[in-house]
């Protein structure tokens, strides 16, 4: 009975004395990166020397050259890039007017969805019907969609706390309105943008086409623009006129920028991740430049605080997150030939914000470990375990059993700047955006020692 006791007592020593010296580690990393971080700089660099940078773009090869240097800045032993084919699609020039019983054309604000084709640069011109929900659409017979604009005027749901919620609502029309008003024979959509703000900032994002209906142009506006069509539907008919460029212009080469620092103990994986494209316009500060510095900043942790990492700490900046997912896939792909064992990804892609938790996407006993390890994040704001979600980037190592996560920063201001032109460096806070690298930096140095 005695030696059972003593052997519980030295375990349970032993334990507290890996958390004080982890918690001294936390500290010194906390400490370290919001006094010497390079973040928030990193990120004056995208956003201010080269801006938006959709793949496909030479604003995107620049940033590719732009994360290899970097990497190679914070420390990295190594640094690659990695092809990936990514579609070319390009806005050009767009307008959007409205007159009502044949009055002055009134030019109003918006943006084509991604991927949309526009009008060839010829005006477009029809009437504009509206509907508040797909339910209330796929009840109007084709008739009444023939020859038509259709004004997809679905609500923001502010009624929910988490804004992410409301996003996964509306987010089916941007993606699908296009095909649905094409499959009864509508010659364009409009949509709401999908936005928690009260402006009228349009916010662009990703369509997708269903290969055999017409592809038929798609664009966004913004809430007081929405308020306002609404409020003269219901006393009187639209029309609408559409001129934009925005086409697809096939496929070229690109890059995955990728660094890593060799594991002491073994080759097996640990990836940090963010994606380096963005939309085309702003200057894709929050989404996801944010996620990109954080990530290096995880990269130059390491090696500046001396911490010998038993693993390969690999920092992905992933092509084409916005409109394909193709760096994604191609990393997948790149995994799957090589059988590179991998232990654990985590992607930082919603945002700059303060960081409140740490999502994951694995199998219980996993979520069971991180979750134990609360009382170490706890003092730096970290509490939220909860979410099971990772980012869009690492997705597909899913498929491969590989254990997931995301950072998870407040939510409550990203979509209200989401894919607009309010997307820069302004918006981004110093001592958030260093926060949130410090809380993955402190994650995978968990993984690494106890993985």
């Amino acid at each position: 009975m005695k030696h059972l006791l003593l052997s519980s007592l030295l375990l349970t020593g032993l334990v507290s004395a890996q958390k004080s010296q982890d918690s001294v580690q936390f500290k010194a990393i906390a400490e370290h990166i919001l006094v010497h971080g390079e973040s928030y700089n990193d990120l004056k660099e995208l956003t201010k020397g080269i801006g938006h940078r959709l793949s496909g773009s030479s604003a995107y090869e620049k940033a590719v050259v732009w994360g290899e240097k970097k990497l190679r800045q914070a420390g990295a032993d190594k640094v690659y890039l990695q092809p990936v084919m990514v579609p070319v699609w390009v806005r050009g020039k767009e307008s959007l007017k409205i007159r009502t019983n044949g009055g002055h054309w009134e030019e109003i604000k918006m943006l084509s969805l991604g991927n949309s084709e526009g009008t060839q640069g010829k005006d477009l011109k029809a009437e504009l019907i509206m509907v508040s929900s797909e339910k209330e659409f796929q009840m109007l017979p084709a008739d009444k969609v023939r020859g038509k604009f259709v004004f997809f005027n679905f609500p923001w749901g502010h009624h929910h706390v988490e804004p992410f919620k409301a996003y996964g609502e509306a987010g089916k029309y941007r993606r699908s309105a296009a095909s649905w008003a094409a499959a009864k024979g509508g010659v364009g959509v409009v949509i709401r943008s999908l936005s928690s703000a009260f402006d009228d900032e349009p916010h662009t994002g990703s369509l997708r086409y269903e290969e055999e209906l017409k592809k038929v142009p798609a664009v966004a506006i913004g809430n007081e623009s929405a308020d306002r069509l609404a409020r003269l539907l219901e006393k009187q008919k639209l029309e609408v006129l559409l001129n934009s460029e925005a086409t697809n212009k096939g496929e070229q080469l690109s890059y995955n920028v990728i660094g890593e620092i060799t594991g002491h103990k073994d080759s097996k994986v640990i990836v940090a991740a963010g994606h380096l494209d963005s939309w085309d316009v702003g200057e894709g500060a929050h989404d996801d430049g944010s996620g990109v510095v954080q990530s290096i900043e995880v990269l130059r942790t390491f090696k500046e605080l001396g911490i010998k990492n038993n693993h390969t700490i690999r920092v992905i900046l992933y092509a084409n997150e916005e409109n394909g997912v193709r760096g994604g896939y191609a990393y997948l792909d790149a995994v799957k030939k090589s059988k590179e064992p991998h232990l654990f990804a985590i992607e930082s892609d919603s945002g700059g914000f303060t960081p409140r938790g740490i999502a994951m996407d694995m199998e219980e006993e996993k979520i069971r470990q991180i979750t134990s390890w609360e009382d170490l994040f706890r003092p730096y704001g970290i509490h939220d375990f909860q979410r099971r979600h990772s980012g869009v980037d690492i997705g597909p190592l899913k498929s491969l059993g590989i254990p997931l996560s995301g950072l998870f920063p407040d939510p409550q201001r990203y979509f209200d700047i989401h894919h607009t032109h309010e997307d820069t460096l302004e918006k981004v806070n110093r001592r958030e955006l260093l926060l949130g690298a410090s809380a993955m930096t402190q994650l995978i140095y968990m993984i690494d020692k106890y993985w």
